[in-house]
């Protein structure tokens, strides 16, 4: 058999599944478990939920009703789409939203931290806001731009707690509204991408997220900004997004919660890191149950049941759904009803203001 015949054969024996292959890269090995425990899979949710964290770009009439059906599936009572963008085309939203499902679906604006030492940007940003709320918005979604790539004037970074930005926090609580934030993301994308760096694989298949460990400032830092926000305006309710990117180290997430009283948390896209530590996420959700909050981010509907089984079964070692984020198997936290109410709507309920209440009636 000649070099070619050789190297066609050993391919075959790769891509076959079942077959023994010397070559096989670590990559792909991703073997079927042989443990035999029992299985749970959730596709509705035990209770109605408040999905706080989903973006919707189409929010047309028949969009909003093609994502009723898909609601009502997994017994989600209302979507919080983060994606309202502001302006006219937050109105428009909103005015689909009042004539074809007006319970079931709330928006958040965002704005433009861009350019905030260029003229009267505070006071435009902020009427802005107040026009937004008066058209319906019902919070502020601040996106991880801020903290990373929004610029002044001069083309220096904006930081998170930079003082040009205080009369719109203050203009939030003004309002009554609650702020979620994306400030960095996770940790290792500033850390060495080598053998020691546990989002190796992500960041081997997403290049574009790796960061040097000051770009543009250190991970520590930004995160240090962000608090700092919350601590200087006691009068307005923070949602760190994705659990603050502390997940994975809820000891240390529980002491800010405890000395930033208006902080809150949505658990979007980290219910993989819940589900590696059972035992420490239900202490944590024990002393926390008031302040964490249910969100998902990208909208696959087929990915809720993830959420819904690391949460409410006691399932162990499944996997997540996206390997190149969470390689490891998950167990589910089997949460008390009371806090899983407090997760799905109660939290919720409690600093988003005009959402529908009935629709959550025990």
């Amino acid at each position: 058999m000649d070099r070619n015949s050789i190297l066609f054969a050993l391919t075959l024996v790769a891509a076959t599944p079942g077959v023994f292959a010397q070559n096989l890269d670590w990559e792909d090995y991703d073997p079927p478990s042989t443990l035999v425990v029992p299985e749970n899979p959730i596709v509705r949710a035990k209770f109605p939920f408040i999905d706080v964290h989903s973006h919707q770009y189409r929010m047309s009439p028949s969009d909003l009703d093609d994502r009723v059906v898909e609601m009502d599936a997994m017994n989600m009572g209302i979507m919080v789409n983060l994606s309202g963008r502001g302006g006219s085309q937050l109105k428009a939203m909103a005015s689909n939203i009042a004539k074809n499902h007006p319970n079931r679906f709330a928006l958040f604006t965002n704005l433009n931290f861009n350019g905030v030492d260029d003229g009267p940007w505070a006071e435009r940003t902020v009427a802005q806001l107040e026009t937004d709320v008066k058209n319906g918005a019902k919070g502020l979604k601040v996106y991880k731009s801020l903290g990373l790539t929004n610029r002044d004037a001069d083309g220096n970074r904006v930081a998170v707690n930079d003082p040009r930005l205080d009369p719109v926090w203050a203009k939030c609580g003004e309002l009554g509204i609650p702020v979620i934030i994306h400030s960095a993301d996770p940790k290792p994308f500033w850390q060495p991408h080598d053998n020691q760096n546990e989002r190796w694989l992500e960041l081997k298949t997403h290049p574009r997220r790796k960061r040097d460990d000051d770009d543009p400032a250190p991970w520590e830092q930004i995160i240090a900004e962000q608090h700092d926000v919350f601590r200087k305006h006691p009068n307005t309710n923070f949602i760190a997004a994705h659990m603050g990117w502390m997940a994975n180290d809820l000891g240390r997430l529980g002491e800010v919660l405890d000395d930033i009283p208006n902080m809150y948390v949505g658990i979007a896209a980290i219910i993989a890191e819940l589900g590696r530590q059972p035992r420490m996420a239900n202490r944590f959700f024990e002393k926390h149950q008031d302040r964490v909050l249910f969100g998902k981010d990208s909208y696959r509907p087929g990915e809720f049941p993830t959420y819904f089984r690391v949460l409410e079964s006691d399932d162990e070692y499944f996997p997540y759904y996206k390997r190149y984020h969470a390689f490891w198997r998950m167990y589910g936290l089997d949460l008390p009803d009371e806090i899983l109410k407090k997760l799905y709507y109660k939290n919720a309920l409690k600093i988003i203001p005009g959402l529908d209440a009935s629709l959550f009636l025990e």
